[in-house]
């Protein structure tokens, strides 16, 4: 399971924001998605985390479907 930034219609983002307003922090809003990962080899997983380290993000190998 991953979870990326969810994309809010207008209610729900308001709702999100007047949380924000009453607890006095930021809330970020997440969305469920089945994902399955894949385990590489160690020369792979080596080049993914050079890229992420590169790119400054978090990468996930997948299967593709």
């Amino acid at each position: 399971m991953l979870y990326p930034i969810a994309e809010l219609e207008a209610d729900k983002l308001n709702a999100v924001r007047e949380l924000e307003k009453e607890i006095g922090s930021p809330v970020v809003a997440l969305t469920a998605v089945e994902a399955d990962t894949v385990t590489l080899p160690k020369d792979q997983l080596e080049k993914l985390q050079a890229l992420e380290d590169k790119l400054d993000v978090v990468l996930v190998a997948v299967r593709p479907n």
